[in-house]
């Protein structure tokens, strides 16, 4: 799911973040010392990271799994929220020790950040009407119309399989023209086309094909941080061999989407 932060917000929100909040406990030492395991993440981000009706308690998928893995640590959750480029500015200027907020792995932020274990898999979907199987393929999408942002990666996609493109401003006008019979398919991930689903059952949509190459978001850390990365790592294996990340994962998306 893309976003697209303005910087001055960012800006704004860094500032807010180093007036305002106090130094977190970074190393595993120090986190397990303190008893609490500070965690960035935005707080406005649905399913992910959300409050109910914006008002109620901090929840959402990755807030869930971030709370699992510091009951395996044995210390408390502390979130702190901020918009999507403060969050990185906070953990480099050590207000968060992790962040949890749907980061996928690129080599770019591996050169900058450790990555625990991926704890999120979700390949690209061409999303079709249901019962069209004039697309199997991202290749059938040569001369098809589809619906997509011009400024997310699913645009770029779709162009280079021959998709003639209508610019939508994202999800929600990309599937209200696909319902409507007045584009051929869409482009998206497919925790977005699970989370309507899971919302709307009776939508008369379906994928029709998947990437080779699914992404993988991951909690981020400082780079060095090897030792906070590798306990919540272990605490990532406990929580998928006891079945937590399923069940989280099925709550939020109706299947297991953690690996």
């Amino acid at each position: 799911m893309q976003r697209f932060k303005a910087a001055a917000a960012a800006a704004a929100a860094v500032f807010f973040l180093a007036a305002c909040t106090p130094g977190a406990a970074t190393s595993l030492e120090a986190v397990q010392d303190q008893g609490t395991l500070t965690i960035g993440t935005e707080g406005t981000y649905r399913p992910f990271s959300f409050h109910e009706d914006g008002v109620g308690d901090l929840t959402g998928y990755d807030v869930e799994i971030a709370r699992a893995v510091a009951g395996k640590l044995g210390v408390e959750a502390r979130f702190g929220e901020a918009p999507w480029d403060a969050l990185f500015a906070g953990l480099n200027a050590g207000r968060f020790a992790m962040v949890a907020n749907q980061v996928s792995i690129t080599p770019e932020r591996v050169d900058s950040y450790e990555f625990s274990d991926p704890y999120t898999v979700s390949p690209g979907v061409v999303v079709v009407p249901k019962g069209d199987t004039s697309i199997t393929s991202f290749a059938d999408l040569a001369g098809k119309t589809t619906a997509q942002s011009l400024s997310s990666n699913w645009y770029v996609l779709a162009q280079e399989n021959g998709a003639s493109v209508e610019a939508v401003e994202g999800w929600a006008q990309s599937v209200s023209l696909l319902e409507q019979g007045r584009v051929d398919a869409t482009v998206n991930d497919r925790l977005t086309f699970l989370d309507y689903i899971l919302q709307r059952p009776d939508a008369p949509i379906q994928v029709a094909a998947e990437t080779d190459d699914p992404a993988l978001m991951a909690f981020a850390f400082t780079k060095g941080n090897t030792e906070l990365r590798n306990a919540v790592n272990q605490a990532l294996k406990e929580l998928r061999e006891d079945g937590t990340l399923a069940e989280i994962s099925n709550k939020y998306f109706g299947e297991d989407v953690s690996q």
